[in-house]
């Protein structure tokens, strides 16, 4: 199994607001870079939205390092969380629907056909792969705004 790294990160202007996402995928001492937006969107849905977009330009089975700096993300694949919000149709608790179902479902989707070990890192700490992710969300949030 190929061994790669994702770094992700997600950005808002406002929440909601003009979001942007980034992600770098490194394999094999190779660097890809991906960014994007959307005009109204939450920080939370763009932290989802660049780990989908990560997993879904892999075309075959890997063993993935995914670092996020989104507890939101990383608590919810690790722990189980989402799985758990999935059996439940989507139900947090008896009262609370889990919010970001669509994106949860396609992201659950796609890390079922990889092994995926999750790596919270503290966002804004000069991680430099986190650094540059979120200058590619921040970047794709003010393309976005326009």
């Amino acid at each position: 199994m190929k061994k790669v790294e994702i770094f992700t990160d997600g950005a808002c202007q406002g929440n909601p607001g003009p979001g942007g996402w980034g992600a770098i995928l490194r394999y094999n001492g190779i660097e890809k870079e991906l960014s994007g937006g959307q005009s109204e969107t939450t920080n939370n849905r763009m932290e989802l939205t660049a780990v989908i977009e990560a997993l879904k330009i892999l075309k075959e089975p890997c063993e993935i390092t995914l670092q996020s700096d989104s507890q939101y993300v990383c608590n919810a694949i690790s722990k189980g969380w989402a799985k758990k919000w999935q059996q439940n149709a989507w139900k947090r608790n008896k009262k609370e629907m889990a919010l970001n179902s669509d994106l949860w479902e396609k992201l659950l989707s796609l890390i079922d056909k990889h092994l995926v070990n999750v790596i919270w890192v503290k966002g804004h700490a000069g991680h430099p792969e986190n650094e540059r992710c979120d200058k590619l969300a921040v970047n794709a949030a003010k393309f976005a705004k326009q």
